[in-house]
């Protein structure tokens, strides 16, 4: 059996990030897989994506990622920029969009937030038929490895902060699984703990197989990541502090 383990969503917090490494390593998991989102909102944009260039074989683009390469207008995206430099910057710009994975018989499509965008948001409370489409082939994600007419069944993303697996069937499939990662550096879901995922299963293998989804929520220092922000005079200081002490969005 084989472990892989999927991150999403660090916005510049490194501790909550080494806490989730460190966890990793504890478990002997050796892939991981990153779903974007590795700068803004946090003090620590330049040093995070070094440490995610440094650990994760694969790294798709978020919003953030993309967004940053935009003109910025207020003093918090001036202020990511300006700590992430040119080179960085490039290196988000042209991270892939999309990422697949066979797994236990499962073929598995990791995206930011979804099928159609990774500015399209699909909430937790998102109604069927919009978590459906999260199984479809679009211009954005193309057919199952290069296949127009093969879906996947197990679909993964980050982008909302708030982790959840769910079951669900369409008129043709049975079994699908959609699930969230989470967030690590920023979570929404009430708990200020790292959020992170491990697939367990038998890596390329088209041999039905046992397969699992594994939540998992790591502890790390808060006011260090805050102390940080603080020493820095990082823009959005308030907003930031209640959202890393509560876990909850402002």
């Amino acid at each position: 059996m084989n472990r892989i383990a999927i991150i999403s969503d660090i916005h510049a917090n490194l501790p909550a990030l080494e806490a989730v490494l460190k966890d990793i390593r504890r478990r002997r998991i050796k892939q991981i897989i990153c779903l974007g989102d590795l700068v803004g909102k946090g003090p620590q944009p330049a040093e995070t994506v070094d440490r995610i260039r440094a650990v994760c074989e694969l790294t798709i683009q978020g919003n953030w990622d993309h967004g940053i390469n935009q003109p910025q207008d207020k003093e918090a995206g001036l202020w990511q920029q300006q700590q992430l430099g040119s080179e960085r910057l490039r290196y988000l710009a042209e991270l892939p969009l999309a990422a697949e994975l066979l797994m236990s018989a499962r073929r598995i499509r990791l995206l930011h937030a979804s099928a159609d965008s990774i500015y399209h948001r699909v909430l937790r409370k998102a109604d069927k038929k919009e978590k459906l489409g999260m199984f479809t082939n679009t211009e954005l994600t193309g057919g199952f490895h290069g296949d127009p007419e093969v879906t996947p069944d197990v679909v993964g993303y980050g982008d909302i902060h708030v982790p959840f697996v769910q079951t669900l069937k369409s008129k043709d499939k049975k079994g699908l699984l959609l699930f969230n990662t989470g967030s690590v550096g920023a979570p929404y879901d009430g708990l200020p703990q790292a959020s992170y995922v491990i697939l367990e299963g038998v890596k390329d293998s088209e041999a039905p197989a046992p397969f699992s989804i594994q939540l998992v929520r790591v502890p790390y220092d808060i006011e260090k990541v805050i102390a940080l922000a603080e020493q820095l005079q990082m823009p959005g200081l308030n907003r930031f502090r209640y959202e890393m002490r509560h876990g909850l969005e402002q």
